[in-house]
């Protein structure tokens, strides 16, 4: 909005990715800090005894009963404010990212709801797991189907990119007819783009479960996305790359998304005031998968986010082995005394700032290790 606006008044420098990054990064920042307290007070006042503490978590957590949770509705507000106001408003790549922000804030939000009206303490106690999956799915096809609209001309349709120079074109495969129509493995574009995003929002909520963890995690993978889309953006930067002009316009959005979880930490930071919630996570989350979508670096933020995949995956390992050893055994058997992998810890009897701590620098090495990925692979 300001944007064009400054352009055609003669500015010209403000048609930089780096200004308009600055500048919503900026924005962003300040309105968490500017309207924090005060937006958690009003938490307080609307929720009354915040988020009910799960009973499948170490017993440690209790103390943290009545804080308020829902805090991600403050960074998606300072995220969409800064966003519409410096981003390119032509450019559909930066209205894709917010829409996968928004579709997953409201299925998180959703999820919130529930669980602060019901205010039971069963890990459950949200929307069903059959529900939110399905929710996502309808989500992921919608964005999906943008999203392959902004592969380059030469680019076949419904393609997968692995990197800048292997290219899978599912849509040109035929597998067959149905009443004289070819059917090709298109779908699988979409399977894929389920995991990525998917797989991203259900990582980073898991994820979210000690003060301040999935911010200190989030905010390494965005450097990497940061550097993924200058390099998407510069022709010969990156030869792991794909140039993809028309991305430009996500520097402001990430640019608006660093600056609102950066201000959301100061609140967050143990002993957490606010709890960002499913609100929250799930966005964020959904977001991060979109744009590594929209940048054609799926693999690059997978390895970004090696410390969130890893207590994704602790999750479902637990899961999976309790239930296969009950079925075999009649006893359930568990990998770790308690999952997600950071609750395993505190139950080994390590200090919450610590876990948070060095989970935070495996993220940044995991994130390291990306942007060597970046340029080298």
């Amino acid at each position: 909005m300001l944007t064009d606006f400054i352009i055609n008044h003669g500015w010209s420098f403000f048609a930089s990715g780096w200004t308009q990054f600055a500048v919503a990064f900026g924005m962003a920042f300040m309105i968490m800090l500017v309207f924090g307290r005060s937006f958690i007070k009003l938490m307080h006042k609307v929720q009354g005894m915040g988020q009910p503490i799960s009973e499948n978590v170490p017993a440690n957590h209790r103390k943290k009963v009545g804080t308020p949770s829902m805090g991600g509705i403050l960074i998606i507000i300072a995220v969409m404010v800064s966003s519409l106001l410096f981003m390119p408003m032509h450019n559909e790549t930066g209205w894709i990212a917010l829409s996968a922000l928004l579709m997953f804030s409201l299925i998180g939000f959703a999820d919130d709801y529930k669980k602060i009206s019901s205010q039971s303490k069963k890990a459950s106690n949200g929307l069903s797991p059959a529900a939110r999956l399905g929710l996502e799915a309808i989500c992921v096809a919608i964005l999906a189907y943008f999203i392959n609209k902004t592969m380059p001309g030469y680019v076949p349709n419904l393609s997968i990119v692995l990197g800048s120079s292997i290219v899978l074109p599912l849509g040109g495969w035929e597998i067959g007819y149905l009443f004289g129509m070819p059917i090709t493995l298109g779908f699988v574009y979409y399977i894929f783009a389920y995991f990525v995003i998917c797989g991203s929002a259900n990582a980073t909520n898991i994820t979210d479960g000690l003060d301040g963890m999935l911010a200190k995690l989030y905010l390494p993978v965005l450097i990497v996305l940061v550097v993924a889309l200058y390099g998407a953006t510069r022709i010969g930067f990156m030869d792991a790359v794909m140039f993809l002009p028309e991305a430009s316009a996500l520097y402001p959005v990430l640019g608006a998304v660093f600056g609102a979880v950066l201000g959301f930490l100061w609140f967050n930071a143990k002993p957490a005031a606010i709890f960002m919630g499913d609100v929250g996570s799930l966005a964020l989350g959904g977001f991060m998968g979109t744009v590594a979508m929209l940048l054609k670096s799926e693999f690059i933020m997978a390895v970004a986010a090696g410390m969130m995949v890893i207590i994704l995956l602790s999750s479902f390992l637990q899961t999976m082995c309790f239930k296969i050893t009950r079925k075999i055994t009649g006893t359930g058997q568990r990998i770790f005394l308690r999952a997600p992998l950071h609750h395993h810890f505190e139950e080994l009897g390590w200090d919450e700032s610590k876990i948070v701590d060095r989970f935070f620098v495996l993220s940044v090495l995991f994130s390291g290790l990306a942007l060597i990925l970046l340029k080298f692979a």
